[in-house]
C-alpha cells in the first residue's frame, strides 16, 4: 500500500506540470492578451490608450516575451517560493487571492460531499432491498426532480424561502458584522448558519445522481448466489447487507471522489454567483474571462490536484472496503 502511496504521489508531479502548462496554453490561446482586454475595457468608458502605453504595459507584465519563458518563469516562482504570480486585475500576489477563498470552496465542498454521500447511501441501499415499494417510486420521483431542476433556479427559490420565512441573510457566507472581520469562534459560528443553502443546493444534483448508482449496484449484487447462501446460513439480513452486497455495491459509489470533489469547486459557478459566495468560482471565471492568466492557471492547477488527489482517495479506500482489490 505504501509502495502504492509513493508511486501515485511520484506520478502526480509530472501530471501536474503537463496540467499546467495545457491550462497555461489554453488561457493564451484567445486573441490578444490581458492588456488588450484592458484597452477594450477602458475604451468602452471613452478612455484611450495610446500603443506606447500599451506596451509599457505589456513589458511591465511581461507579456512581451515568448510564452514557454513566461511558463518557465511561472513555474520557477512556484517550485522554488510558492509563488503564483501577480494577479493583472487585482494587482496582488495570486497566493493572497486564492487561499481564502480556496479553503472556505473546500469547506463548502467537504460539507455538500458528506451530506451527499450521507443521504444517497442508505436511500439507495432502501430503494434496491425495497424494490418496486412506495417508497422506491417516491425517491426515484426525488432523484429525478434533483436531477432536472437546474441549480440556480433551486437557489432562487430556497434563497426567497430562507429570506421571507426565516428571515436569514442569504448574500454570501457571513453576515455583513463578519466579512472582514479575523477569524473567531463567532465567526465560525456566523459561517455554519449560512453554508447550510449552499451546501442543500450542490448536494441535491449529486445526491439525486448517486441515489440511482447505488440502487443500480445493490440491484446487481443482491440475486448473486453468495447472497442466497449467506441468507441460508442464518445471517441477519441487516447484518448481510452490511458486510456483503453493500461493500461490494460501494465501489462505483466511491470512485465518484475522483471526480465529485472538483466538480463540486469547479461545477458550481452559476450557484456562487446567484449567491454571492466568497468562493474560487465566481473569481476563476472572472480571470478567464480577463485573460489574467497567472490567476486563472493557478485556480485551474489547483483544480487538478485536488483531481488527482481524489482519484489517490478513491482508489485507497477501494482496497480498504473491497479485500479482492490489491493496488501491488
Amino acid at each position: 500500500m505504501l509502495r502504492f502511496i509513493a508511486k501515485r504521489v511520484l506520478w502526480m508531479i509530472p501530471s501536474l506540470f503537463g496540467v499546467s502548462f495545457l491550462a497555461f496554453v489554453l488561457i493564451q490561446l484567445p486573441p490578444g492578451d490581458y492588456v488588450t482586454t484592458y484597452v477594450a475595457t477602458l475604451a468602452s468608458s471613452n478612455e484611450i490608450v495610446d500603443q506606447n502605453a500599451a506596451a509599457q504595459l505589456r513589458e511591465r507584465f511581461g507579456l512581451d516575451q515568448p510564452m514557454i519563458v513566461q511558463y518557465a518563469k511561472w513555474v520557477w516562482g512556484i517550485v522554488t517560493r510558492g509563488d503564483f504570480g501577480l494577479s493583472f486585475e487585482w494587482q496582488q500576489p495570486v497566493s493572497g487571492l486564492i487561499w481564502e477563498r480556496m479553503a472556505l470552496t473546500l469547506v463548502l465542498a467537504v460539507a455538500s460531499l458528506i451530506v451527499t454521500w450521507a443521504i444517497a447511501l442508505p436511500i439507495g441501499v432502501y430503494s434496491a432491498v425495497r424494490k418496486y415499494s412506495i417508497g422506491d417510486y417516491a425517491f426515484t420521483v426525488f432523484s429525478f426532480l434533483g436531477l432536472s431542476i437546474p441549480s440556480f433556479l433551486l437557489a432562487l427559490v430556497l434563497m426567497y424561502i430562507a429570506a421571507v420565512e426565516f428571515g436569514q441573510s442569504v448574500d454570501g457566507l457571513f453576515s455583513p458584522e463578519y466579512e472582514n472581520a479575523a477569524w473567531s469562534i463567532g465567526k465560525m459560528v456566523d459561517l455554519l448558519q449560512h453554508l447550510w443553502l449552499p451546501v442543500i443546493i450542490l448536494a441535491v444534483s449529486s445526491t439525486a445522481s448517486l441515489i440511482r448508482v447505488m440502487r443500480a449496484n445493490m440491484l446487481d449484487e443482491l440475486p448473486k448466489p453468495y447472497v442466497t447462501t449467506a441468507r441460508a446460513k442464518g445471517l441477519s439480513e441487516r447484518r448481510l447487507l452490511l458486510k456483503y452486497p453493500m461493500r461490494i455495491a460501494l465501489n462505483p459509489f466511491i470512485s465518484t471522489i475522483a471526480w465529485l470533489l472538483p466538480n463540486l469547486i469547479s461545477g458550481s459557478v452559476v450557484v456562487a454567483i446567484v449567491l454571492n459566495l466568497p468562493t474560487a468560482a465566481p473569481m476563476l471565471l472572472q480571470s478567464l474571462m480577463a485573460q489574467d492568466m497567472y490567476l486563472a492557471g493557478a485556480f485551474v492547477l489547483l483544480i487538478c490536484a485536488l483531481t488527482l488527489i481524489g482519484s489517490l482517495i478513491s482508489d485507497i479506500l477501494l482496497a480498504l472496503v473491497d479485500p479482492r482489490i490489491r493496488l501491488e
